[in-house]
């Protein structure tokens, strides 16, 4: 009877630990961290206590580590020479371009050094929520679906939407998005600059573009009719593309959208301590200036 007793004792004090373990298993609201409906809700937890630490970080680093795709003229790119202007990546690689200047002030002003490391664009926020690098700095706009799982700064560049086609298109007189009924339009993939395509009625929309090589290429090939960037970009390609051109709409013409997305930000982690110091660099550049250092820019790209 005592031995029956005991074994029961010892199966309840077993029960009740097994419920401890499944308890604490479990986060404060009840769900299993690992659990992948909720990867944003523990990414999100995760990169607002790294962000807390960045300035200490980068300051006790001695090094601001920037993620761009050094592919997207006239932000960034990357190129065979050095000089004043550019920012070693890799031995005989080196970038350069509005957002290599932006950063290089971000830098200074800090007084730590600037390293860039390069990367796709769709692996720029992952990166940095992981810590494995300090800000995006490569003309992302502040839409409110990125602000999910990030901060931004104050914009850096102001924009608007346009049209790149070739010169001697069918659409090279377009004046209003409308124009481009029956067009194969496109734009970068994971911008919403390809979002914006199905405000054109009857438009062909084609499938998204990794990056601005491919988007030129696909415009020089004629396997597009023309793509939807921001106005920087647009003069980036004419530059480097002797056959393009862009239209640019008036505002009751062309795409109708947040006016902020159009702009350029640094992106942080979420309660980044970095935020103010980099608003102050950004406050500290007139309009004048930053037109005259996205001209710059444009004018020094390399060709295609």
């Amino acid at each position: 009877m005592k031995m029956k007793k005991t074994l029961c004792i010892l199966l309840a004090v077993v029960t009740a630990l097994s419920c401890v373990l499944a308890f604490t298993a479990c986060n404060k609201d009840g769900k299993d961290p690992s659990d992948a409906a909720n990867p944003s809700e523990t990414g999100a937890a995760v990169s607002s206590t790294l962000g807390a630490n960045d300035l200490a970080n980068v300051k006790k680093a001695g090094k601001i580590v920037v993620g761009m795709e050094c592919d997207y003229k006239p932000y960034n790119w990357a190129q065979t020479t050095e000089n004043e202007n550019t920012v070693k990546i890799k031995d005989g690689m080196y970038a350069d371009g509005y957002d290599v200047q932006v950063a290089k002030k971000v830098a200074e002003a800090l007084g730590v050094t600037l390293e860039i490391k390069p990367m796709e664009w769709d692996g720029l926020i992952p990166a940095l929520n992981s810590g494995n690098i300090d800000a995006v700095i490569a003309g992302m706009s502040p839409t409110a679906d990125r602000r999910i799982s990030v901060d931004f700064s104050d914009t850096y560049f102001d924009s608007v939407l346009v049209m790149v086609v070739r010169k001697d298109s069918a659409y090279a007189s377009a004046t209003k998005i409308a124009d481009f009924k029956g067009a194969k339009i496109t734009g970068q993939q994971n911008t919403f600059h390809y979002e914006v395509i199905d405000q054109i009625e009857g438009v062909k929309k084609q499938a998204a573009l990794p990056n601005f090589a491919a988007l030129t290429q696909a415009l020089a090939a004629g396997s597009i009719d023309g793509y939807v960037c921001e106005r920087p970009g647009a003069k980036s390609a004419v530059e480097s593309n002797k056959d393009f051109t862009f239209i640019e709409f008036a505002e009751s013409n062309g795409f109708k959208y947040d006016l902020t997305d159009a702009s350029i930000a640094v992106a942080m982690r979420k309660g980044s301590s970095l935020t103010s110091e980099i608003n102050k660099v950004i406050a500290s550049l007139t309009s004048e200036q930053k037109d005259a250092l996205m001209l710059d820019c444009i004018a020094r790209q390399p060709g295609e």
